[in-house]
């Protein structure tokens, strides 16, 4: 079902990213949890989602545009690696700067990004990222995530995958879950954290 689109401006937007950007920032700053440069935060959006639609059908450049005017400027402050993801019609491959992906030894495929196929978060990745290619997966080694209108994107997240409990739940009519990661516990009852 719909829903209501009426107070949506690109203003709103920008100012909920901003606030889902820094409220996951803020839960992972510490310990087991802080992202440190080099780290790869994955971000999968529906901007059909954000902008009230079915998922799919109405992608929307100026909604990626604005997501990513938010977005991007963060994470290059931090010196991360942003993976995008695309879509179910590309296999939810990624997004990723060239660099990333021969840090990771990610695989590359051959695809260009649409606007349905691929969607419009992908196209932006594509067109702001410094030499974007796009590669079949990111191993499950990202360290956070973002999820802009249930577009899962749990598989990218490496283990032991701790959901962010967010205060801010969405991104104009999309909900927003979000992800940090922790190394694995082991050990039994004489093992210290």
């Amino acid at each position: 079902m719909e829903q209501n689109r009426g107070a949506l401006t690109i203003d709103t937007i920008k100012a909920e990213v901003n606030a889902v950007m820094n409220e996951l920032f803020e839960n992972c700053s510490e310990g087991h949890y802080a992202l440190r440069p080099g780290d790869i935060l994955v971000i999968g959006c529906s901007t059909s989602r954000v902008m009230g639609y079915h998922m799919g059908q109405h992608s929307t450049e100026d909604v990626a545009k604005t997501i990513m005017d938010a977005v991007l400027p963060q994470v290059n402050a931090r010196g991360l690696y942003l993976a995008c993801q695309c879509c179910e019609h590309l296999n939810r491959a990624l997004v990723v700067e060239r660099e990333c992906m021969e840090k990771y030894d990610l695989t590359e495929v051959s695809v260009k990004p649409q606007l349905h196929a691929g969607g419009a978060w992908s196209v932006q990745a594509t067109q702001r990222f410094d030499d974007p290619v796009v590669v079949e997966d990111i191993r499950a080694r990202a360290r956070a995530g973002i999820d802009i209108g249930g577009v899962f994107i749990g598989m990218h997240l490496r283990p032991v995958v701790v959901p962010i409990h967010n205060e801010n739940t969405a991104i104009g009519c999309a909900n927003i879950t979000m992800a940090r990661t922790r190394p694995k516990l082991i050990g039994g009852e004489r093992a210290k954290y």
